[in-house]
């Protein structure tokens, strides 16, 4: 019996190797360009590396709040108590029983004195059946229950990592949208004070009927966008509430224009956002537990041992729990095995490595995908910096032609449609100034979410 249960330790599952990926050395987007003045990575509370108070307080309330976080933190409770539940299968169980029966044996039954006799019998007793793990079914069983419980908690990471960057990244939409709508407030203003001039002038017989609607319809348009803007902006605003878990009707943020600058974020090197991704680690993790379902999957190809035990207490009379009334009983210690099932078993086989097939092409496709949203928000933080160098000078330029044609239509050298022209330019190179530097911060999020966010690595062991 000793030698049998030191056999239990024996399994079925294939040796784990962790799928290989693509790597490079480095990241091509970097080559050539890297940001300046900074050495530190995005660690624990990244969204402090945007300076901005309100946005750290949302996002310390976030995660109390957020229901789809909620959600993934109740989904690892569960995976952990199916942890549990295949850990006691390493035990033997217990149980405890008692019983009392009333009965009547007839006078016709065989070896009978001719007589109806009644009696009570009572029956207090213990049991133990445990499961002899020869082929690994239980080990390979909890290997697989401990690698989806780290897993789901991954998983979490994750979701507390979206949740945290998709506010970050509508609080930024929001603030760019509060900019645009002081910069139309100001449109608004200087649009009246030109009507008026020309209204003015129409008066005193130097301007046309015409430059007056050119001047009501500059006025109107930007009331216009005014309004547009600021529907865009409360529903930034109410994605904000939903994302808190809070009822928008209750909650609101003060429109606030200043320009913040996206900080430096240092992309490291490809082989360490394996370890950085909370959704790799959970999709690694998944490729473990499926390689050891393979050997549960297998060890239903051979016997399975099971050793039980009772004892306890009987009698039909007198004092139940005497030493004459006792019983005991080790045993049965058996043994089940299937000769023919159709082929069931080893489909059984073959479903589970194809589970791990599927698992381990979802952990390399997981890994590419970290790769390409890195490169992309890399391209894009290169391309946007030159883009908005780009567009703050148009901006400017644009600006400088709007105060020359206002000079030139109040000295009568120019037309107001001349005004008209360069006032709308001005205010299409402000707006796309303005969402420019809006993109930044969002891309400066999106990279802080493709690295990994809080750098936090997720045990695998």
């Amino acid at each position: 019996m000793v030698a049998l249960l030191a056999t239990a330790a024996c399994s079925t599952a294939p040796d784990y190797v962790r799928p290989t990926t693509p790597t490079a050395a480095a990241y091509k987007e970097v080559e050539g360009w890297q940001p300046a003045q900074t050495n530190v990575a995005p660690r624990g509370r990244w969204w402090e590396l945007f300076a901005d108070p309100v946005l750290t307080g949302l996002e310390e309330r976030v995660a109390t709040g957020n229901q789809d976080l909620a959600a993934a933190v109740a989904r690892y409770d569960q995976a952990r108590a199916v942890a549990r539940q295949a850990r006691a299968d390493r035990f033997p169980e217990i149980g405890v029983s008692g019983d009392v029966s009333r009965n009547r044996v007839s006078t016709g039954r065989p070896l009978a004195l001719g007589t109806a006799a009644p009696y009570s019998v009572g029956t207090v007793g213990a049991s133990l059946a445990y499961e002899v793990d020869l082929f690994g079914r239980v080990r390979d069983s909890i290997r697989a229950s401990r690698a989806e419980a780290v897993a789901s908690e991954a998983d979490v990471a994750a979701v507390t990592l979206g949740v945290q960057a998709q506010l970050a990244s509508i609080y930024f939409d929001m603030r760019g949208l509060d900019a645009r709508i002081v910069l139309l407030r100001q449109t608004v203003e200087a649009n009246e004070r030109a009507y008026q001039l020309t209204d003015t002038r129409h008066e005193g017989g130097i301007a046309s009927g015409i430059d007056v609607s050119r001047a009501q319809n500059l006025v109107a348009s930007a009331r216009a966008e005014l309004s547009a803007v600021a529907i865009a902006r409360q529903r930034d605003e109410h994605a904000i509430a939903a994302l808190l878990g809070e009822a928008p009707a209750g909650f609101a943020i003060a429109v606030d224009d200043r320009q913040l600058a996206p900080p430096a974020i240092p992309a490291g090197l490809p082989s360490t956002l394996l370890e950085r991704r909370p959704d790799i680690a959970a999709a690694e993790r998944r490729v473990a537990a499926a390689n050891a379902r393979i050997g549960v999957a297998r060890s239903a190809l051979f016997p399975s041992v099971t050793l039980g035990a009772a004892g306890g207490f009987e009698a039909a009379r007198g004092s139940l729990l005497t030493a004459s009334n006792g019983f005991w009983a080790l045993g049965p210690l058996s043994a089940a095995l299937a000769i023919f099932d159709g082929g069931r078993r080893r489909a059984d086989v073959q479903r589970a490595r194809g589970e791990y097939d599927e698992a381990a092409a979802s952990y390399r496709q997981t890994v590419l995908t970290a790769f390409r949203e890195v490169e992309d928000a890399l391209a894009s933080q290169r391309l946007l910096a030159a883009q908005e160098r780009d567009q703050r000078s148009a901006a400017e330029a644009a600006e400088h032609t709007r105060e020359l044609a206002l000079i030139r239509y109040r000295d009568g050298a120019a037309d107001y449609l001349e005004v008209v022209v360069a006032q709308t330019a001005a205010l299409d190179a402000e707006r796309a100034l303005l969402t420019v530097r809006s993109q930044q911060l969002q891309t400066a999020t999106d990279l802080i979410r493709a690295l990994g966010g809080s750098g936090d690595v997720v045990s695998t062991e």
